[in-house]
């Protein structure tokens, strides 16, 4: 049994849930936990997307300094790529997966927040990578992952000062998707799961591995990616149900219907 993370599964969408007190600070037991949890989500036939989230009051404060600052510098090259792993089993998760980001997303708790497919964050939530203020960098994925998502001018902004972004500055530059208030964020997050409770599975995980892949390679590998994918959907039962609604009910009317 987990002891700070768990998966909740209702109606097709799994909560990926923190609940480690008092910051969720994500230590070496955290990790193997989320690393677990992301495992279960992405073998369970049940879960059609995935919510991370952290609780009410915060996200994620980040990694646990306390244990780090024992660390040397042996032990960090030999645990350096836990907490990398952990957040990569989030990210390679092949379901849509979202975000609910309330109070602080800070350090490790910002890396995970960017391994979500999308983010929706409380309007009065606090994101940054400030680990350059503690004389390290981001060792999870921010410096990669967030030079992707924002550009890479930005995220040097925001890694080498290690200034914290409250949500609308988040919003604006691209960081988030949505802002709510804070007791609709979850709640915003879990409906736009269920959307795909019943949607076309093999195409959206397609989709996602296209882009994702797509990402990491130059546009002709890319295209390539996408034509393989496509071409793989043709042997599907989403296909032919896709495609027999709209040969039945016409452009603008077909629904998808599936499993």
């Amino acid at each position: 049994m987990s002891e700070f993370v768990r998966l909740e599964v209702e109606d097709g969408v799994a909560t990926l849930r923190l609940d480690r007190p008092k910051m969720n600070a994500l230590d070496v037991q955290v990790q193997e936990e989320i690393r677990a949890a992301a495992r279960e989500a992405t073998d369970r036939d049940d879960v059609r997307a995935v919510v991370l989230y952290g609780g009410e009051r915060l996200f994620a404060a980040g990694a646990d300094v306390k244990e780090m600052a024992d660390m040397s510098h042996t032990d960090m090259v030999k645990r350096s790529g836990d907490l990398i792993s952990a957040l990569s089993a989030v990210a390679r998760i092949p379901k849509p997966v979202v975000a609910a980001i309330t109070g602080y997303a800070l350090g490790g708790g910002c890396e995970l927040a960017l391994c979500a497919d999308v983010r929706f964050a409380a309007d009065d939530a606090t994101l940054g990578q400030p680990e350059v203020l503690l004389g390290i960098i981001p060792g999870a994925g921010g410096t990669q992952r967030l030079s992707r998502l924002v550009g890479p001018s930005r995220a040097k902004d925001l890694i080498f000062t290690g200034r914290f972004v409250k949500a609308d500055e988040a919003l604006a530059i691209g960081l988030v998707d949505r802002l709510f208030p804070r007791d609709e964020v979850y709640r915003e997050a879990v409906a736009w799961a269920s959307q795909f409770s019943h949607a076309a599975s093999y195409a959206v995980r397609a989709a996602k591995e296209a882009i994702d892949r797509g990402l990491e390679v130059d546009l002709e590998t890319g295209l390539e990616i996408e034509r393989q994918q496509f071409a793989a959907l043709f042997a599907t039962e989403d296909r032919a149900i896709g495609m027999g609604s709209f040969v039945e009910n016409g452009p603008g009317k077909a629904r998808f219907v599936g499993r």
